[in-house]
């Protein structure tokens, strides 16, 4: 008699091998990957400012996909999906619940970094019933102190690194010192690690459309964060440039019983550095 059972050892569990899949929902058809064991609620990721699906470090998303169907999506007009990137955050968490539903999930937890934790907030904020648990990292209220001063730093990061034949993420993700510099050049290989089926980068456009969301959402009035009763763990490094770090103090001041990772000595991508300790405390955040 043959076993029906599916072994274990055939669950991708390793990022850099996850599928390339596409879900067509309106007139979109969304480039997405998952991996993990499938059953129970999944971990939906919404990702960073001029992100594709290959921007998520592997080594944040394979020990949660260790016991988690984990799912990384490219939101409308972003990497390999198609249609346009829309101009209000508001409307990217629209996108994102229209690619959830499509995928036939009413419960979900999520984790964000950065752009991807202020269209969290919004998808929470719209559909709490949909959301269990809540991961912001890098990230900060809508209205929140200097949030629309990324677009300049940004910017600025992106000359500096020209200048330097770097990758940007290394300034606007790192401190510019003995710790940060190190860890920024390990993160951006571990980034390079999936060799097949990798994403199309953003374009530039998609990529400027973004950050006039981002301005948008941080020139407007404060969202009523404290609607929000969905456990939540906030991370951050001790000096982000892009999403200032008193911002996710904000955050856990705001979010009821809510809680809040800054590490030392590290900035906007203060996760990647520490990946050695957030992962762990992640997995645990996230246990079913």
């Amino acid at each position: 008699m043959g076993n029906t059972d599916t072994p274990k050892e055939f669950v991708v569990t390793s990022y850099a091998k996850a599928p390339a899949n596409a879900i067509t929902a309106g007139r979109v058809t969304y480039a997405y990957r998952e991996l993990g064991p499938k059953g129970g609620i999944p971990v939906v990721f919404l990702v960073h400012l001029a992100a594709t699906m290959d921007n998520w470090d592997p080594r944040i998303i394979d020990p949660i996909a260790k016991n988690r169907h984990v799912i990384t999506f490219d939101q409308p007009g972003v990497g390999a999906s198609t249609g346009r990137v829309p101009d209000s955050i508001e409307a990217m968490a629209g996108d994102a619940y229209t690619f959830i539903q499509a995928l036939g999930f009413d419960k979900i937890d999520v984790f964000s970094f950065s752009l991807g934790g202020m269209i969290a907030q919004d998808l929470a904020l719209k559909h709490p019933d949909l959301v269990r648990k809540l991961v912001l990292t890098g990230t900060g209220p809508r209205g929140g102190n200097d949030i629309d001063k990324v677009v300049g730093t940004t910017y600025w990061d992106i000359l500096r690194a020209t200048l330097t034949r770097s990758d940007p993420k290394e300034f606007l993700f790192f401190n510019r010192n003995t710790t940060g510099k190190p860890a920024a050049k390990a993160f951006i290989k571990r980034l390079q690690e999936r060799t097949v089926d990798r994403d199309k980068p953003i374009s530039t456009r998609a990529f400027q459309t973004q950050l006039k969301a981002i301005q948008k959402f941080g020139r407007s009035a404060p969202s009523d964060l404290s609607t929000l009763t969905h456990p939540t763990l906030i991370a951050n490094g001790d000096n982000d440039r892009m999403v200032p770090s008193v911002l996710s103090e904000d955050l856990h001041r705001r979010i009821k019983e809510s809680q809040l990772i800054i590490y030392p000595d590290s900035g906007h991508g203060g996760i990647f550095q520490y990946h050695a300790k957030f992962a762990p405390a992640a997995v645990e955040f996230l246990a079913p």
